[in-house]
């Protein structure tokens, strides 16, 4: 038996990308995944791709910017399966341009995703973690937190308040308590969709030339979770050997 085989795993931006990989992986090795993100009929084909495959599934439409939703993916693993295990707080968001061009509605949209999103995750799965006496925190940041560069501040930012909340959750979690942050480098997903044309064909042709698959940071993310009790993958960075 692995050591993910019958563990309850929350998973938000699960509908595309690093979360439907990691939701198909984890599923695959026994995991009960439980699937939320705003696009819900990309929701419903990935739980139905599960489930004939044999898998355990369930999902919410789920937005990382109301706490509310969150609170509800967490009870509806608790409903469905009686427990949780892992939370993987995995939705994100990247509107990359200068700070000059005072893009501030992108500022505010990436503070409400990849950092209130995260905190809305951690205060709805922590008392449950608290009540249960297990549970484990992954948290997915960036190498763009690690190597700062133009057009990036703010995400970035963002990124590494993600890393320094993590550590500081890690150090208050105790003996029976989890937390992981993972640090995917470049990676073929649909990141660059939201953002403007030029810096978006950037991304892509990136992307293109050394972008890794989202499978590779899925087994990243699988192999902290298979660890056994008493073992913390405190940080990993997955990115291509080609990367600078």
């Amino acid at each position: 038996m692995s050591g993910i085989e019958g563990k309850v795993v929350v998973i938000t931006g699960a509908s595309s990308g690093i979360g439907e990989a990691t939701a198909v992986l984890l599923a695959e090795r026994g995991a009960k995944v439980v699937l939320g993100a705003r696009r819900q009929a990309r929701l419903k084909s990935l739980a139905a791709r599960i489930q004939e495959a044999g898998g355990e599934v369930a999902y919410a439409p789920t937005d990382v910017k109301r706490r509310e939703d969150l609170t509800a993916l967490v009870k509806l693993a608790r409903d469905r399966y009686g427990k949780v295990d892992v939370l993987v707080s995995n939705a994100g968001v990247g509107l990359l341009s200068p700070m000059d061009d005072l893009r501030v509605e992108d500022w505010e949209e990436m503070i409400d995703v990849n950092l209130k999103g995260v905190l809305y995750g951690i205060a709805a799965a922590l008392p449950v973690f608290r009540t249960q006496g297990f549970g484990h925190f992954v948290n997915t940041v960036s190498t763009a937190g690690l190597r700062i560069v133009p057009l990036q501040a703010v995400y970035a930012g963002t990124k590494n308040a993600v890393r320094t909340i993590s550590e500081g959750l890690r150090q208050e979690a105790g003996g029976s308590l989890r937390v992981t942050v993972v640090s995917p480098g470049v990676t073929r997903t649909d990141f660059a969709d939201p953002m403007g044309p030029e810096v978006k064909n950037q991304i892509i042709d990136s992307m293109g030339e050394i972008g890794l698959d989202p499978e590779a940071i899925a087994r990243a993310i699988a192999f902290a979770i298979e660890q056994p009790d008493g073992v913390d993958v405190g940080d990993i960075v997955v990115r291509p050997t080609a990367q600078g």
